[in-house]
């Protein structure tokens, strides 16, 4: 028998995509704290092998976990246990980059999930890749 959680198998897929505006960049900048000039500063990113602005590593990650937090399991608790990241490429301003996550193990016992990440833009380049870990835990009544 496969095992399964919340209907989750090997193989299961999930995605989320969010168009990347530079609004966004710097509304992450604030939350986070992180007023790096490379991420808002056009005159300074332009000095850099970029040549232009890019948005935060954490900021591509964040599809990831919005990925897993609202399509993996949205009728359950999805506990982010650990992340694995490779940055490959930058994201830029304008770039639509989508996250695909797809389930590598299942232990059942542990209600506890193992999966490919991989971040891509608009052009199908990798931008992250990695792997995760999640406990999915059921909502109580």
């Amino acid at each position: 028998m496969t095992e399964s959680i919340a209907g989750l198998t090997v193989d299961s897929v999930v995605t989320f995509t969010k168009e990347v505006t530079q609004q966004d960049i710097n509304t992450f900048a604030d939350v986070t704290g992180d007023h790096n000039p490379l991420h808002s500063n056009a005159e300074y990113a332009a000095k850099t092998r970029f040549k232009q602005p890019i948005a935060h590593g954490m900021f591509g990650a964040g599809v990831i976990s919005a990925a897993l937090g609202t399509r993996l399991a949205p009728d359950s608790v999805v506990v982010y246990l650990g992340q694995n990241l490779k940055f490959r490429a930058p994201v830029l301003a304008g770039d639509t980059i989508t996250a695909t996550c797809t389930v590598t193990a299942v232990e059942a016992e542990k209600s506890r999930l193992g999966l490919q990440t991989t971040v891509t833009n608009q052009d199908g380049a990798e931008v992250i890749i990695g792997d995760a870990q999640v406990m999915i835990d059921e909502i109580r009544s």
